[in-house]
């Protein structure tokens, strides 16, 4: 019983490392990839690509495509929203935009975007209070604007309920508050906090001229659908370009999400170390539940060889020793999982992570376990159903 408690523990030792560490990376990388969903890691963006072109000395070259016109990113938002897809028309107008309020002036650093009643979803910003723009509003450019937590700092003293209502001037041009956006925080050197948003159609009235380029950001809803969605884009894309069959795009996809792929590339190398530490320690709670078996062969010649003396053919004896190997095995099994899931999920949350329960990685635990009991029972199991029963009684 000793032995095989000790055993037993080795195996446990061993599934707890192997689910603990992978349970641990997946509620990170779920809280990751919640948080960046949150950011508009599940977006995407068209953008004006390369288009390739001869050269005098007759060698091929690139050049800048055109620009996406108003009329082409409308025609796209369009065909696009017939399959339910979630799209936004937008047209960046500077970052060097000053925003005043009566004798208050903010610097002149604010990011001032053109958007449409879609935007503040696709690109994942919340509002705080006020509303969005309505689909009315956008049509006929009026002038309302959403404004960030930095302007309401710098304008309002920080208060959200002075600033809904008022009006503001925008590079001169007024424009009445209809919202304040949700804090958003800051990434590198830009601030999601200090930037207004003004309607597309007022944006392409002010900033607009022959050669500006609207920004068409598309959106899903879950992740795996993103791959479906840029194909579905690219097809509209290009028949808003009327480009020919065989003729490549002169347009790019920009997607958002680069950086949790490469975390989720980095984590695959992590998964693979624990797989292979996790297996060296059930490598030797292998050997070692082997070497109990054969032990527990040894001692039990006696019971062996009474039980085929009164009929017990060869198969049932080697069934049984495999059978305790096994269970031995999944007991082990069992308690390691059960702590290999507590362990992860509780590292998870110290860093803020999701508690999960990993049934892939339980089901490899056991499915581990049962290998593991079969390699290190079978001989021990076959040695035992092959002892001859008239010895087996005269053991001593």
């Amino acid at each position: 019983m000793l032995r095989s408690i000790l055993t037993l523990l080795i195996i446990a030792v061993g599934i707890t490392c192997l689910v603990s560490i992978l349970t641990a990376i997946d509620a990170l990388i779920l809280s990751i990839d919640s948080s960046f969903n949150r950011i508009g890691a599940n977006s995407y963006s068209i953008l004006p690509g390369q288009e390739s072109m001869n050269t005098r000395r007759g060698g091929r070259g690139q050049k800048q495509a055109e620009n996406i016109s108003f009329k082409q990113a409308m025609q796209f938002k369009e065909k696009f929203q017939e399959s339910n897809g979630n799209v936004s028309v937008s047209l960046y107008c500077g970052s060097g935009g000053t925003i005043g309020f009566l004798d208050k002036e903010t610097n002149p650093t604010v990011r001032v975007i053109g958007v449409d009643e879609n935007y503040l979803k696709v690109a994942a910003y919340e509002l705080g209070l006020g509303r969005n723009f309505t689909e009315r509003e956008i049509l006929a450019g009026n002038h309302k604007t959403i404004i960030g937590q930095e302007i309401v700092k710098s304008l309002f003293n920080d208060n959200e309920q002075e600033a809904i209502g008022q009006t503001i001037k925008i590079d001169n041009a007024k424009y009445k508050v209809i919202g304040v956006l949700a804090a958003k925080g800051s990434s590198f050197s830009d601030s999601g906090d200090r930037r207004v948003f003004i309607p597309v159609t007022a944006a392409k009235k002010y900033y607009g001229h022959n050669r500006t380029n609207f920004q068409i950001t598309a959106g899903v809803e879950v992740i795996t659908d993103l791959d479906q969605s840029i194909n579905t884009s690219i097809g509209i894309m290009r028949n808003v370009r009327r480009i020919g069959i065989g003729e490549p795009n002169d347009f790019r996809i920009r997607k958002s999400d680069g950086i949790i792929n490469n975390i989720k590339e980095m984590t695959t190398e992590i998964r693979f170390a624990t797989v292979a530490i996790a297996f060296m320690t059930l490598l030797g709670a292998a050997i070692g539940l082997m070497n109990i078996m054969l032990v527990s062969v040894t001692e039990r010649t006696k019971e062996i060889g009474l039980r085929k003396a009164v009929g017990a053919p060869s198969n049932s004896i080697l069934a049984q020793f495999l059978i305790e190997a096994i269970v031995i095995c999944l007991i082990g099994g069992l308690v390691g999982i059960l702590f290999g899931i507590g362990i992860g999920n509780l590292v998870a949350l110290l860093v803020k992570g999701r508690f999960i329960i990993p049934f892939n990685w339980i089901a490899l635990g056991i499915v581990t376990c049962v290998i593991t009991g079969v390699l290190s029972g079978i001989y021990p199991a076959y040695k035992a159903s092959r002892l001859d029963p008239i010895e087996a009684l005269r053991y001593e």
